[in-house]
């Protein structure tokens, strides 16, 4: 008779009062070509903060740092082949948080642009655009 350890059987069970997270990785809309400024790609490499992560939450709808007009905007410009802007803030959700709204331009942060014709999709610090 062979036994199985109890902890193999439950290695692979969720938690009890976990939430499952569901993630999709549909882009909502063609990148086109994908490039980078030199002050992007510096910037990402001294935070070590993914470009291809934040491109995909780009392409996915996910906005980041942006006032409320400004998201609608995006969703309008999604359905009627308008110009795409998201914003990231190049640290953890906990300082990001604790920065007043009028500080946070001040924070490392990453624009990604899709053009209007989804010809490219850049990648740029602001001080870059």
């Amino acid at each position: 008779m062979t036994t199985t350890p109890m902890s193999t059987i439950n290695s692979a069970a969720p938690a009890r009062n976990t939430p499952t997270i569901i993630y999709s990785n549909t882009a909502r809309f063609p990148l086109g070509q994908i490039v980078a400024t030199p002050g992007a790609l510096e910037l990402l490499e001294e935070t070590g903060f993914s470009a291809a992560a934040l491109i995909s939450r780009h392409s996915q709808g996910i906005w980041g740092d942006l006032c409320d007009e400004d998201r609608a905007e995006n969703e309008f410009a999604v359905n009627r082949g308008l110009r795409i802007l998201s914003c990231y803030r190049l640290v953890d959700a906990e300082r990001l948080a604790a920065t007043p709204l009028d500080k946070r331009s001040a924070l490392p942060t990453i624009w990604i642009i899709t053009e209007a014709d989804r010809s490219v999709t850049t990648v740029l610090r602001p001080a870059d655009y």
